[in-house]
């Protein structure tokens, strides 16, 4: 008992400083890409031809971050250059039309508008969440469930998962919703009581990513089931997460 706590003594305070402080992030992060129009080779379709996900446009050059799975395969393949991936964790967005992102568009993040004043009095210092993997491989779960950790200590905010959607607030859903978990799904949105939250989490619940336009699956989160918040990301950091959350609930 003694070792561990000189161990603990030394490692010092774990959590992360964000907000308050830069995230701090993994050299290798990709994060909000950035688009150049004017780099492009007229005739040139190489990074939309080798996008897995047909997230990329061309004429004009645009990338669907709701699509995107942040592999490098576009970058890797444009000749000129007219594509990077930044540092920049910000990703989440209120609407599938802020996600996609543009030359003109190429130094703002996403737009996430926050609650109204009434939903931000309900949930801003107090939220409970129901996790439902919707046929997700458990990569976005394992980040989600990163945010419990002692690093990003998602518990600070007020803002905590339960096991009963009775007793939460939103759903966090991720995963393309296979038919086999429709159902499960929709039951389970039918028992948070109102007024509830939806957060798609991943490329999956958001666009069916990888496996979008299989018949196993409903492309993420069904139309009739209002998404408030989109976090894009194959999958998700959790500050990504964080920040999407945060700034819906009018804390950033």
């Amino acid at each position: 008992m003694a070792s561990l706590i000189r161990t603990r003594w030394h490692q010092g305070k774990r959590t992360t400083r964000f907000p308050h402080a830069p995230a701090d992030l993994p050299d290798g992060f990709r994060g909000r890409p950035v688009l150049d129009p004017s780099l492009c080779v007229d005739g040139c379709r190489a990074c939309a031809d080798t996008c897995p996900t047909s997230a990329l446009a061309i004429d004009p050059l645009a990338l669907d971050l709701g699509r995107c799975v942040f592999c490098p395969a576009c970058t890797e393949a444009c000749p000129t250059g007219a594509l990077a991936y930044t540092s920049d964790h910000r990703l989440a967005a209120t609407s599938p039309d802020a996600l996609v992102v543009t030359g003109e568009r190429r130094d703002e993040a996403p737009l996430v508008e926050a609650l109204d004043r009434r939903m931000r009095s309900l949930f801003g210092r107090s939220l409970r969440l129901r996790q439902v993997c919707a046929g997700g491989c458990n990569g976005c779960e394992s980040e989600l469930n990163a945010l419990g950790n002692v690093v990003f200590d998602l518990a600070r905010f007020g803002i905590q998962f339960v096991a009963s959607p009775r007793h939460a607030d939103g759903l966090v859903v991720t995963g393309p919703v296979t038919r086999n978990m429709e159902l499960a799904l929709r039951k389970t949105w039918e028992a948070v009581p109102a007024p509830k939250l939806v957060i798609a989490v991943g490329a999956c619940a958001i666009s069916g990513g990888v496996f979008a336009g299989s018949p196993e699956a409903r492309d993420g989160v069904p139309g009739d089931i209002p998404v408030d918040l989109y976090v894009p990301g194959c999958p998700p950091h959790p500050l990504t997460i964080l920040d999407g959350i945060l700034r819906l609930l009018g804390r950033l």
